[in-house]
C-alpha cells in the first residue's frame, strides 16, 4: 500500500472513531452514516450449537424448546409463539470474551483484589463482564496474521507463537501496535471449528507466556485469537500463563473462538491489517465471561 492510501485509511479509521463518539452534531452524524454505508462489514463469529467444540471442563451447551408454536396455538387469538431455554458456560461461545475477574493469580484478581472478595453465589461482585467499558464498543485494532506471514494454511498443533513471531509479523504487515489498541492473532485453526472439532479441541497453537508479556508491555486493551483457549496448548499441557498475565496481572480482555478467515483474506487483499473492531458483550451482571457478537469494519 502506498503512503497516500495508508494515510487515507488511517484517517478513515480515526474519522469513524471520532464521529462515533460525537453524536450531538448533525454534520458528524451525516458523515458517520456516509462512512459506514460505504464500509465493508466482516463477521468474526461462528454459528454455535450443541455440536460445537468446547473445553471439556466447562458445562455443555444445551438449548431446548420450552414453548412451541404447536403448544401455544390458540392461547392468544390468531397468534402462536415459541420460546427456548439455553444452558451454557458464559466463558464459551463463538466467539467469547473473558471478564477481567475470570482469572486469579495466587488468590488475587486484577488490581490486587482478593478473589474471595469479588465472588458470590450469583456471580462476580466486581470485575464481571458488565464492567466492559462502553467507550470500547468500537476499537482500533490490528490483525497479526501469523499463519499467513509464515506461509502456512494454519500453524501446527501445539506451536507456541513467540515474541519474534509477533514482531516479524507486525513488521511484514507494516503495522505498529500502540497503547490502547486491540490485537487479534490468526493461527488458522478457526477453519476447524466446524469441519474438524476433534482437531480444534486437541493440541493447538497460540501465544506463550513471553508473547503474552510482550502484548501486555504494549499496554493493549484486548487481544483475541481463532482457537479454543487463546493460548498455546502443547503436548505437555498448559497452566494457562497467558490468561494469568493478561487478565489477572494486567487487566487485558481475552477473546477466544474467533472466526478470522474472511478478515484475513480481506486485509491481505487491501495490504493493510488495521481495522475497526466492534465488540459488544451483553450486560449480564457478575458473569465471568460471555458469548459475544463481534465484527470488523473496513473501508471499501
Amino acid at each position: 500500500m502506498n503512503l497516500f492510501n495508508k494515510v487515507k485509511r488511517s484517517a478513515w479509521l480515526a474519522a469513524v472513531l471520532a464521529m462515533a463518539t460525537t453524536t450531538s452534531a448533525c454534520a458528524a452524524n451525516n458523515g458517520l452514516m456516509e462512512q459506514l454505508s460505504s464500509a465493508q462489514v466482516i463477521e468474526l463469529n461462528h454459528v454455535w450449537d450443541a455440536n460445537s467444540p468446547l473445553l471439556s471442563f466447562n458445562p455443555p451447551y444445551t438449548m431446548g424448546m420450552v414453548d412451541s408454536h404447536k403448544d401455544t396455538a390458540g392461547m392468544i387469538p390468531e397468534l402462536s409463539f415459541a420460546a427456548d431455554m439455553m444452558y451454557f458456560s458464559g466463558q464459551h461461545g463463538a466467539p467469547n470474551i473473558d471478564a477481567i475477574g475470570h482469572i486469579g493469580h495466587n488468590g488475587q484478581a486484577f488490581g490486587g483484589i482478593s478473589t474471595e472478595e469479588i465472588e458470590g453465589a450469583r456471580g462476580l461482585k466486581s470485575l464481571g463482564i458488565e464492567e466492559y467499558p462502553t467507550e470500547r464498543l468500537l476499537n482500533r485494532a490490528v490483525l497479526l496474521d501469523v499463519a499467513r506471514y509464515k506461509g502456512v494454511d494454519h500453524l501446527a498443533p501445539g506451536y507456541e507463537i513467540t515474541v519474534q513471531d509477533l514482531e516479524e509479523t507486525a513488521k511484514a504487515q507494516k503495522v505498529t501496535i500502540e497503547a490502547g489498541m486491540s490485537v487479534l492473532i490468526r493461527t488458522g485453526f478457526g477453519q476447524f471449528f466446524n469441519d474438524d472439532a476433534q482437531k480444534y479441541m486437541g493440541l493447538r497453537p497460540g501465544p506463550g507466556a513471553q508473547a503474552a508479556t510482550w502484548l501486555a508491555q504494549k499496554d493493549i486493551f484486548l487481544t483475541g485469537a481463532d482457537q479454543l483457549s487463546y493460548e498455546v496448548v502443547p503436548e505437555s499441557g498448559t497452566i494457562f500463563p497467558a490468561h494469568r498475565i493478561l487478565l489477572a496481572d494486567n487487566g487485558i480482555y481475552i477473546v477466544e473462538n474467533m472466526n478470522l478467515e474472511a478478515l484475513s483474506a480481506a486485509l491481505a487483499s487491501a495490504k493493510n491489517f488495521e481495522f475497526m473492531l466492534v465488540m459488544n458483550p451483553p450486560r449480564v451482571r457478575g458473569a465471568t465471561g460471555m458469548a459475544v457478537n463481534s465484527f470488523a469494519i473496513l473501508p471499501k
